[in-house]
């Protein structure tokens, strides 16, 4: 048994591997995020909280006790409670560049045992390697970044090159929230009058915009709509470099990925970066951090996009129950306040007048707007019960606006279910309180899904009239939606979590 100890904790560990995998892989592999979500799950229960320090406590006692390996490995594969090994939401998938991390991931794992076998002590290392796996992950992901990028690069090289050959114009849009609607809304008002391609759902970065060029862009594309995304200094730079944009819009600054830039300053300079190069800028005039990062620009066109003034070039302003969209000056249209988001459509309105698109035209595709997947999409229920679809949407703003839409448009009761919004970094939590209260005074229900921000919406929602009740996952409030709710009545789904979240 002796013998027989260290390895089958190494087994279990290398098993327990599969989950840490999976969260590397839905967190972009981006370093550190493993060992981060293992910190979560740690502290997500006191359940987690005993059942993994039981898995460290049997794990150690195994140089002492061979037989505390089987406790140990049950620990390891079990641990953290809730974090499936291959996932509820979204499964691993085993794709080429995965098990390049896994293999990667390999190395550090096999030289903590390897070094404790060296040191006379095979146990130890065995141990160490096998509760150490989220930071083995975290390793795999520094050691495969190069690797990856130089792969990456022929991929990138080809569309940069396809690109250049179709010479469109490019339209490049970023922002904190907002991004996906204006671009729909965009690649809708221009499609009446060009031949336009947009960058599908969110491939929003490096790959995914390398894609949709490869596979989607062909010589007699004359406007291509890029969204670009970023989760750091440098990354639209470097987008820009390769997709410059002759047109660039910002849609927002707020503090979406906060907990990775650690400032809104920061955000704000990472979006002011699409700027460069661009002949015209279109922006959203009423956030003072937009502004700023545009103000004082020379050689740059502004077009200001605003939904309070009408004294910018593209105003969309509610009046008499409607919304009012003018460019110039000139009404190219009106609209119904719950159909659409209105600076999102100031915006697009903005990139066509910018690209010679007549104001009537633009008024004329005004009228059938689309309105992207799961933001803000509203449906109803086979027994009636209007159903909000905004599962895409975690910015603070776009939260109270859908809240705001729930209770207007739905005469009887009204549910909003929300696991709350994540990567806020220090606001997350104050953010989450202040959401709940704001939902909490306006509907008649309120449920938390899952543990990641209960604490705080719960906070939140106690000072209002609202029921409260939290589930553990979402299903359980679709279920109780469909038990509760019938005609006349609304339930909106605010944001959802991937399974990997506590």
């Amino acid at each position: 048994m002796t013998a027989a100890a260290p390895w089958i904790v190494l087994a279990a560990g290398l098993a327990a591997a599969l989950r840490w995998l999976r969260v590397a892989q839905r967190e972009h592999y981006i370093s550190g995020s493993v060992s981060r979500f293992a910190g979560r799950w740690l502290g997500a229960t006191a359940a987690n909280l005993v059942l993994g320090a039981a898995a460290v406590g049997t794990a150690v006692a195994v140089a002492w006790w061979p037989y505390a390996c089987f406790p140990a490995a049950a620990g390891l594969l079990a641990w953290p409670l809730g974090l499936g090994l291959r996932g509820r939401t979204a499964r691993l998938a085993w794709t080429p560049r995965l098990r390049r991390l896994a293999a990667a991931s390999a190395v550090p794992f096999a030289a903590l045992a390897v070094a404790g076998f060296a040191a006379g002590s095979f146990t130890a290392g065995a141990i160490a390697a096998s509760l150490l796996v989220p930071q083995a992950v975290d390793l795999g992901l520094v050691l495969t970044a190069p690797l990856e990028r130089r792969l990456s690069r022929a991929f990138v090289d080809r569309a940069a090159r396809r690109l250049r050959s179709a010479a469109p114009t490019v339209v490049a849009i970023t922002g904190s929230f907002g991004k996906t609607s204006t671009k729909e809304y965009t690649r809708h008002l221009l499609a009446g009058s060009r031949h336009v391609i947009a960058s599908p759902a969110s491939f929003n970065n490096r790959l995914g915009l390398a894609r949709a060029i490869n596979e989607g862009l062909d010589p007699g594309v004359q406007v291509l709509i890029a969204e670009m995304g970023t989760y750091g200094p440098g990354e639209i730079a470097d987008l820009c470099r390769w997709i410059p944009p002759e047109v660039a819009v910002i849609t927002a600054v707020g503090p979406v990925h906060l907990e990775r830039f650690g400032s809104l300053e920061a955000i704000a300079r990472a979006k002011s970066e699409i700027l460069g190069g661009a002949r015209v800028a279109v922006v959203n005039w009423d956030d003072p951090r937009v502004r700023a990062a545009v103000e004082g620009r020379s050689g740059l066109q502004v077009v200001r996009c605003s939904g309070e003034s009408g004294e910018a070039e593209v105003s969309v302003l509610a009046e008499g129950g409607s919304l009012v969209v003018r460019v110039v000056g000139e009404e190219a249209g009106r609209l119904a306040a719950d159909d659409v988001f209105p600076m999102n459509v100031a915006c697009a309105a903005g990139v066509a007048y910018t690209l010679g698109i007549p104001v009537s035209r633009i008024g004329e595709r005004l009228a059938d707007l689309p309105r992207p997947q799961h933001r803000g999409v509203a449906g109803r229920s086979p027994s009636g019960v209007l159903i909000i679809d905004d599962t895409y949407n975690s910015n603070p703003a776009g939260a109270r606006a859908a809240v705001e839409r729930l209770v207007a448009a739905v005469p009887g009761r009204t549910v909003v279910v929300t696991p709350g919004m994540v990567e806020l970094g220090r606001l997350q939590a104050e953010e989450n309180r202040s959401f709940a209260a704001f939902a909490a005074a306006r509907v008649s229900d309120l449920i938390v899904v899952g543990r990641t921000n209960r604490r705080a919406l719960l906070g939140g929602g106690r000072g209002g009239t609202a029921r409260l009740q939290a589930v553990a996952h979402r299903a359980e409030a679709v279920a109780w939606v469909g038990a509760n709710l019938g005609e006349g009545d609304g339930a909106l789904y605010e944001n959802d979590l991937p399974d990997h979240y506590p």
